[in-house]
C-alpha cells in the first residue's frame, strides 16, 4: 500500500511502493511559455519511457494540447486525475493546476509564473502524502517567479524548505561527470564571505554521502577545487585555499574519505583530471557549471542532493528565445527522468538494507536476551537443587 508521509515539512521520509516496480515520478510544468512542454512532450512521444516510469504531470491540459498540436506529436494517452493518489498505470496522469493565462511561447508573464508555482505546490503535496517517489521540475524564470511572490532564490531552495531538508547540495550530473557546489545562487562578490572551513567540510561530506547512497559508489574519490586563480599560488593570489579549503580536505581525509585538492579549476578541467574522480566540488556556481555545461550540455541534469525528496531537473533554462519553434532538445529532460528513477531505486534499496540490518540486529538481540534468560533460569534451578541437597 502506498503510504502517507505526514502532512508537515517535518515529516521528511516518505515512501511509495512504486507501481508495478516503476517509480511514480511527478513532473512540474515550469514556465508554460518556455520550452518545458516541448521537451516533456518530445520525451514521452517515445512510449518506451512509460515502461520505466509512471509519470504524473502537473500543468495545464489545454497547454499540453496546444503544444502537442503545434509540434504534431503523437502521444500516449493523458489521464486526468485529481492527484498522484490516482496515478494511472497506463499513459500519462495529468493533474490540471488551472490558472488564467494565455499560452504565448517566448513571453514571460506573472500569470505563467503563478501557474508554475501552483504546479510546484501540488507536486509537493502529493510527495508529502507518500504518492510520489521523485519529482522532476521543468525550468522557470527566477526573476519572473520572484516577481509573482515566489519567496525562494530557486526551485532547489523551495524543495529544501518544503521537505524539511537543510542546505542541500546542488549537483550537476552526467554519465561521467558529477559536480557539486559549495555555494549556489549567490552573487560572486558574496562568495568569499560565505566560505568557511565548516561549510566546505559539510559539502564534502554531503557529496560523499550522495555518491554512496544515490549513485552506489563505494569509497568515492572526490576532487576539491580552489577559490582563487591557480588555487591561490601558495598564498600569493589569495589565502582561502590555505586557511579554509585545504584544512577542510585534511579533516575529511581524517574521517576516512578519499579527498584531493585544492586544484586550480582551469588546469583541472583542461587536462581532463576530472576523469580520475567520482565527484568534483566547486566553490561557486560558474566555476562548476561552465566546465560542466561545456562538457555535458544537452546531457546534464541538476540534482538536489541531501534532501529527503528526490528532485532533478534539466540543466537548461526556459529557452524563451527558442520557445515554440520545435528546435529544443529533449535529451537533458530525458536524462533528468532517468536519474530520478535511478536515485529513487537506489534510496529504496538503501532503506531496505537498513531495515533488514535493524531486523537482524533486533533478532540477534532477542536471541541473546532469550539465551541469557535461559542460562539464568538454569543457574537458579541448579542453585535451588544444591540448596535442597
Amino acid at each position: 500500500m502506498r503510504g502517507a508521509r505526514g502532512a508537515g515539512a517535518e515529516s521528511t521520509k516518505i515512501e511509495s511502493d512504486m507501481i508495478g516496480g516503476r517509480p511514480v515520478v511527478g513532473i512540474t510544468q515550469g514556465d508554460v511559455n518556455g520550452i518545458g512542454y516541448e521537451v516533456f512532450l518530445k520525451a514521452f512521444s517515445d512510449a518506451r519511457l512509460l515502461e520505466m516510469v509512471v509519470p504524473v504531470f502537473y500543468g495545464l491540459g489545454r497547454a499540453a494540447a496546444y503544444y502537442r498540436k503545434l509540434f504534431g506529436l503523437q502521444m500516449p494517452q493523458f489521464v486526468r486525475v485529481a492527484g498522484a493518489r490516482e496515478a494511472s498505470e497506463r499513459g500519462i496522469s495529468l493533474v490540471d493546476v488551472g490558472g488564467d493565462l494565455r499560452v504565448e511561447p517566448g513571453g514571460a508573464s506573472r500569470e505563467s509564473a503563478l501557474s508554475a508555482i501552483m504546479a510546484l505546490e501540488a507536486s509537493v503535496r502529493d510527495w508529502k502524502q507518500g504518492f510520489l517517489d521523485a519529482i522532476v521540475t521543468l525550468p522557470v524564470n527566477k526573476n519572473v517567479m520572484q516577481g509573482a511572490g515566489f519567496a525562494y532564490p530557486g526551485q532547489t531552495e523551495y524543495f529544501a524548505a518544503q521537505s524539511g531538508g537543510k542546505d542541500p547540495l546542488m549537483m550537476m550530473v552526467s554519465d561521467d561527470l558529477r559536480v557539486g557546489l559549495v555555494t549556489q545562487h549567490l552573487s560572486l562578490s558574496d562568495v568569499p564571505g560565505a566560505l568557511t572551513q565548516a561549510r566546505v567540510e559539510a559539502k564534502i561530506a554531503q557529496l560523499a554521502q550522495s555518491l554512496r547512497e544515490d549513485f552506489g559508489i563505494d569509497g568515492p574519490r572526490i576532487a576539491v577545487l580552489g577559490l582563487n586563480p591557480h588555487a591561490g599560488e601558495g598564498g600569493a593570489l589569495g589565502v582561502e585555499e590555505l586557511t579554509l579549503i585545504e584544512p577542510a580536505i585534511a579533516a575529511a581525509n581524517a574521517k576516512g574519505m578519499l579527498v584531493s585538492g585544492a586544484y586550480a579549476a582551469d588546469g583541472f578541467f583542461g587536462a581532463g583530471r576530472w576523469r580520475e574522480f567520482d565527484g568534483v566540488l566547486a566553490m561557486y556556481h560558474d566555476q562548476g557549471l561552465i566546465p560542466f555545461k561545456a562538457l555535458s550540455f544537452d546531457r546534464g541534469v541538476n540534482f538536489s542532493a541531501g534532501l529527503p525528496v528526490v528532485r532533478t531537473s534539466p540543466d537548461h533554462g526556459t529557452g524563451f528565445d527558442i520557445a515554440g519553434k520545435g528546435v529544443a532538445s529533449a535529451q537533458s529532460f530525458r536524462s533528468a527522468v532517468y536519474l530520478s528513477i535511478q536515485v529513487a531505486r537506489a534510496r529504496k534499496r538503501e532503506r531496505e538494507l537498513r531495515e533488514n540490518a535493524l531486523s537482524v540486529g533486533a533478532l540477534e538481540t532477542a536471541k541473546g536476551l532469550s539465551t541469557g534468560r535461559r542460562r539464568g533460569e538454569e543457574e537458579a534451578r541448579g542453585g535451588a537443587e544444591r540448596g535442597e541437597r
